[in-house]
């Protein structure tokens, strides 16, 4: 069980004691520099709402949970506060700003455009071996097991979706937009019945090149985490 352990000085004295087994811990995170491990970590904590709009945030506590100097736990900071979810004040110091239900649609309705746009193209240019590796990666999926291996096994799928477009500057603006979806959300969200089943749809319309219909079951797959996110948010807010 996962445990938090980091000292936030809260607005919400008691959401301090709560159990975040919704993230993966630091160390086993994968590849990644550690100040991107350091970002990934708490932009997901934001964005999941572990870390609530108000949360004080403690360089040295941060530090200390995540075995890091301060150093890079500094510039993750200076790096969250570009993307706007925490604002770094002389005297009040960092403060997580947290995101609002219908912040995280906005996010999701962002994201599934271009995740729709990747699979029309994706269904229009996909090569036979990535093609077949996708039908491998979607087995792989549905036998997943939930946890790292099920985020793993979800990111490899929709990877060799994006690379199928061939386009760069597409792939550009999903790594933009993908900076606030929650690297974590299969971690946090139990997983629907319809995932597996859109998968799989998703996987026969490339395969018989029907452009429009991978486009449409892609964006509904996208919109569908968003609205499971924001309630869970909505959830978070009123506990």
């Amino acid at each position: 069980m996962c445990v938090p352990h980091l000292k936030y000085q809260m607005q919400d004295a008691a959401f301090s004691g709560i159990v975040t087994c919704m993230t993966r811990t630091l160390a086993d995170a994968i590849g990644a520099t550690v100040r991107q491990r350091a970002v990934r970590e708490l932009r997901d904590r934001i964005l999941t709402g572990t870390l609530r709009a108000g949360t004080r945030l403690d360089l040295d506590a941060i530090s200390d949970e995540f075995g890091i100097s301060r150093t890079p736990v500094r510039e993750a900071l200076l790096e969250l506060s570009f993307q706007g979810l925490v604002d770094i004040a002389p005297r009040s110091g960092v403060i997580a700003v947290g995101i609002t239900p219908a912040e995280a649609l906005d996010n999701f309705a962002i994201f599934a455009t271009l995740s729709g746009k990747a699979a029309f193209w994706a269904a229009e240019r996909i090569s036979p071996a990535a093609l077949a590796e996708l039908e491998r990666q979607a087995e792989t999926l549905s036998a997943a097991a939930v946890g790292a291996e099920l985020i793993d096994a979800n990111w490899q799928f929709h990877k060799t979706i994006n690379e199928a477009a061939g386009a760069k500057h597409l792939l550009s603006l999903i790594r933009q937009a993908v900076r606030l979806i929650p690297s974590n959300y299969l971690a946090v969200m139990p997983v629907r019945a319809q995932d597996i089943s859109e998968h799989e749809q998703l996987v026969s319309h490339i395969r018989r090149r029907d452009a429009a219909a991978a486009r449409a079951v892609a964006e509904q797959h996208v919109l569908a985490a968003g609205d499971s996110l924001a309630g869970w948010l909505a959830e978070q807010s009123v506990a």
